[in-house]
């Protein structure tokens, strides 16, 4: 006997409690109820069989490993149902939303069953019939013809592949794919994912005034921009071209009014969303200024407030007597300051104008002083004015009240006295309240009033002790290292506030590192220019080979300062070369001024000991060791110091003796040739000298001096070619040991230079 529709459903819902209990009973229960709700059972049997599968692909109780399977078994169902003339709208739904749950399950099963060509047609079906009602059908079908769209443009998009080794644990998506497969190939999936895309975006072109089809697309739309990087520039620039409040320049219903409302409010959470997941990604500049538009235009449209009617012009303490006489209200007056008790007042008293038992008990000095100060602040500014006066004026009427009544009680003349009363004498003692209102009533002691004869006269501090050679330099290295720590924090000045270079420019005026070195260097060289004790001795033969000689000067603030600018400068000399520049082209600057002012016709000192010569060559032996072939710092570093010389070239030179930096060496000199036409004779005796000494530098050298110096080459090819035969050995005999009668090679010319009179002699 067949059981009733009711019934069936009953049991159909037992069914269902079953599995939502344990979910391990999903593949029974599935499988077993696929024959009953089919494309040829009831109206009722179907649409909770869709509903039901649709649940059931979308429930977090059951794992993927588990759906799998059980996705290729119902994919004939949902097509049939589909593909059912005049089906149910309910069914549909159900329908769509089950498809888009199995997508990435199906297209996983496919990916490693290549040659299941039934399973994937179905899909396809499937597919192909929920684009067909995509922009027909009603309004709830669309919405899930949108969400199985998202999934299907997520699916056959690449993803991001977290652990190659184990496909099964990463998303579903074209990079699990391989090139050459049979049935879902890249090539044209892909295609058809970006047009799908663009499909689903034309909603925000078309002006359209469905709100729930705008709504339905942005939320599905945060997702594809959370899992897909390669096409959410191109969806966040949809949105920011949307305008969600554009029909509310026509006259707007109610209706109209929510959706406008109900779009601006779903495009701004999405835009919200994506800026709190990367507040310094390429669009958040974007996409603030979008929310902060989008906010004022709804403010504009939609603030009711602002359209009412203002309030009226009446007194806001009260009502206005000519235009509410009938009424018959009248405020009540200000309750004035309580009277003063009789009998001795308080300063407590004098100044308490509240009658509030509360507030007159209340201890204050138990509050901290801070705490007071914060509350009492603010209560006074807000506090009006008249308030202040009135209380000013209560006080003072009190006070003049007070000593007025003091003033009369002390000109009072005695009364008469019997003689009984003249020898009574009684015994009075003063309370405690009576001492303490005494106490009150005496004139405040000034701390700071002193008796005149222990008046001090002006008091002044002494002179700090004289600092020893020995402090003295202990502090100033202890601010030299305070000031480096300080310059390894600052950050390097932007290009928009970096100042433009020329004569006009204000060094250090921006408060940056450029700023503080420029305090550094000027303080190295500027600072104690003159001051410093000369050595005794001049260091004769500071430098020989190459190398500095080791000096020994007396120690300075401003050698310290220098010492340590050097270590900064060779800490990464590549970035901070234009740090060492500067600093030289101080030192240059400071050495000429004061050979200026030592060559003047009045002053006899001994001639002033140059700083530039020293630390530029000590920074030039510093860097020169860890220079590569390619390194770009030696040229800029020759090419912007002040003065060049000899040595410098020498060192030049020695980078020669690495067959790696020959390139270096001549290139650097080559530019000095060609920007420095001071040192340009220098530099190109400088190739000369590669050219002859560096076997390495042979070629190289040759071809610039070509054009440099092409005397040279033809002097040194004279120089080098074999000397003319003598006129002993033309005239010779043949030796005894030539054959023949033949002339020996001298005589026929072999090794003689190409010349007349060789050609004669030889004939």
């Amino acid at each position: 006997m067949s059981l009733s529709v009711p019934e069936q459903l009953t049991q159909l819902d037992a069914a269902r409690q079953l599995v939502l209990q344990d979910s391990g009973l999903y593949p029974q229960i599935v499988q077993g109820i696929l024959p009953i709700v089919g494309a040829n059972a009831r109206l009722e049997l179907r649409r909770w069989g869709a509903d039901f599968l649709a649940e059931t692909f979308a429930s977090p109780l059951l794992v993927p490993q588990e759906k799998e399977p059980l996705s290729i078994v119902i994919l004939q169902t949902l097509k049939e149902l589909l593909e059912n003339q005049g089906e149910d709208n309910n069914v549909i739904k159900s329908v769509i939303q089950a498809a888009a749950s199995i997508y990435a399950l199906v297209f996983r099963y496919i990916i490693s069953n290549q040659h299941d060509s039934a399973t994937w047609d179905r899909m396809t079906a499937i597919k192909s019939n929920v684009f067909r009602r995509w922009d027909t059908a009603s309004g709830g079908i669309r919405i899930c013809c949108i969400k199985f769209v998202q999934r299907v443009v997520q699916v056959q998009t690449p993803g991001v592949v977290a652990d190659p080794r184990r496909p099964e644990q990463n998303e579903v998506s074209l990079a699990l794919v391989p090139r050459e497969h049979p049935l879902i190939p890249p090539s044209r999936l892909e295609p058809e994912a970006l047009g799908l895309l663009d499909r689903l975006l034309n909603v925000f072109h078309e002006g359209t005034s469905d709100a729930i089809l705008v709504n339905a697309t942005l939320n599905c739309l945060g997702t594809l921009i959370r899992t897909r990087q390669n096409a959410a520039n191109k969806i966040i620039t949809a949105i920011l071209n949307f305008n969600p409040l554009k029909q509310a320049s026509s006259p707007m219903t109610s209706k109209l009014k929510v959706q406008i409302k109900s779009m601006e409010k779903t495009t701004r959470t999405v835009l919200m969303n994506v800026l709190r997941r990367n507040e310094n990604g390429p669009f958040a500049g974007r996409i603030r200024q979008y929310i902060d538009r989008l906010a004022q235009t709804r403010f504009e449209t939609f603030d009711e407030g602002s359209k009412k009617r203002g309030l009226p012009s009446e007194p806001t303490d009260g009502l206005d007597n000519a235009k509410r006489m009938r009424l018959g209200a009248e405020l009540p007056d200000r309750p004035g300051p309580p009277p003063l008790p009789p009998g001795p007042v308080s300063h407590a008293q004098l100044f308490t104008l509240s009658g509030d038992r509360g507030l007159t008990s209340f201890d204050v000095t138990q509050l901290p002083i801070d705490l007071i100060v914060r509350i009492t602040v603010p209560v006074l500014h807000r506090i009006e004015q008249p308030a202040v006066d009135a209380a000013i004026n209560a006080v003072r009427s009190r006070y003049l009240t007070l000593k007025k009544t003091q003033a009369a009680q002390a000109q009072a003349p005695a009364q008469p006295m019997g003689e009984e009363e003249e020898d009574y004498e009684p015994d009075f003692e003063p309370t405690e309240e009576q001492i303490v209102n005494k106490i009150d009533n005496l004139p405040p002691e000034d701390p700071l009033r002193l008796p005149p004869d222990l008046a001090l006269g002006p008091f002044k501090l002494p002179q700090p002790p004289p600092l020893t050679p020995e402090e003295t330099e202990q502090i100033g290295k202890g601010t030299i290292s305070r000031v480096f720590s300080m310059m390894s924090v600052l950050e390097e000045p932007s290009a928009a506030k970096r100042q433009k270079p020329g004569l006009n420019r204000l060094a250090g005026s921006n408060y940056d590192r450029d700023a503080w070195m420029t305090v550094i260097t000027r303080l190295a060289t500027r600072a104690s220019a003159g001051l410093d004790e000369e050595d005794s001795e001049d260091n004769e033969g500071a430098e020989s080979k190459g190398t500095i000689a080791q000096q020994t000067p007396k120690s300075s603030l401003s050698d310290g300062i220098r010492e340590t600018l050097w270590k900064f400068v060779i800490e990464d000399f590549r970035a901070r070369i234009p740090i060492a520049i500067s600093w030289l082209n101080e030192e240059w600057f400071n050495d000429r001024i004061q050979s200026q002012s030592h060559d003047g016709p009045k002053i006899k000192k001994r001639p002033p000991k140059g700083h530039y010569d020293r630390w530029m060559l000590k920074i030039l032996d510093s860097i020169v060791p860890f220079l590569d072939a390619k390194d770009k710092v030696l040229i800029r570093f020759l090419s912007e110091i002040p003065a060049l010389d000899a040595r410098v070239l020498d060192r030049v030179k020695g980078l020669a003796k690495d067959p790696e930096r020959v390139t270096l060496a001549v290139n650097a000199l080559y530019y000095l040739v060609l920007v420095r036409p001071p040192v340009r004779e220098i530099c190109i005796d400088a190739l000369v000298d590669l050219w002859r000494n560096f076997e390495d530098a042979k070629a190289p050298a040759a071809k610039l001096l070509k054009k440099l110096r092409p005397d040279v080459l033809n002097e040194d090819s004279a120089n080098h070619a074999p000397p003319p035969p003598s006129a002993d050995v033309i005239k010779s005999p043949p030796p005894s040991d030539s054959k023949e009668g033949l002339p020996s090679a001298s005589v026929r010319g072999e090794g003689i230079p190409n010349t007349p009179n060789a050609v004669t002699a030889a004939g």
